[in-house]
């Protein structure tokens, strides 16, 4: 039995793969997303990650101060997770002259890469993630979608082997006065 469905994966792969979303699906979809203009000072995030099996295993809350010259950023996160631990990525941005972005961070594998379309930011990279004793490189699939001015939603899949191991769903907002996690 487990080799069947071994085989049934394998085979319906391409078909799953070809379902996915892609940028172009957003196109002429309003309000428009421009990384810089809603990552420019302070923004305060909320978010879940749950497991392969939907279970929640970590909430949070991130502080993020965004700051640019001209095509390139920066953005300072400080995340505040539920069981006491903090974490501290710093992202480095570069728009190129055709609105492709790339970024790092010290545990970014490699060079993230993305752009945006209408409403909608997609980026993928491989991220360097602890858990107890064992570091795992995963694959992030990332998606932000602007709702208005100060509000966005965004939703990662983290993928080991091309399978779906956690997935991130946060919600953005920068309405001034800021509220701040801490």
């Amino acid at each position: 039995m487990t080799i069947i469905k071994y085989w049934l994966l394998v085979l319906m792969t391409p078909f799953i793969l070809s379902c996915s979303s892609s940028l172009d699906d957003y196109e002429n979809t309003t309000p428009e997303f421009d990384l810089p203009r809603y990552f420019d000072g302070e923004v305060t995030a909320w978010g879940i990650v749950q497991d392969y099996s939907n279970k929640l295993t970590r909430r949070f809350c991130v502080d993020i101060v965004g700051t640019w010259q001209g095509n390139q950023g920066q953005l300072h996160e400080t995340f505040y997770y539920h069981d006491g631990e903090q974490q501290i990525r710093i992202w480095d941005l570069q728009i190129a002259d055709d609105g492709s972005v790339t970024g790092g961070a010290a545990d970014v594998i490699g060079q993230a890469k993305g752009g945006s379309q209408g409403t909608a930011f997609n980026w993928q990279y491989t991220l360097r993630v602890p858990v107890d004793d064992t570091e795992y490189d995963l694959f992030v699939d990332d998606w932000m979608f602007l709702m208005d001015k100060n509000r966005m939603m965004n939703r990662s899949y983290m993928k080991k082997f091309g399978v779906t191991v956690a997935e991130i769903s946060i919600f953005f907002d920068k309405t001034a006065p800021v509220r701040k996690c801490s």
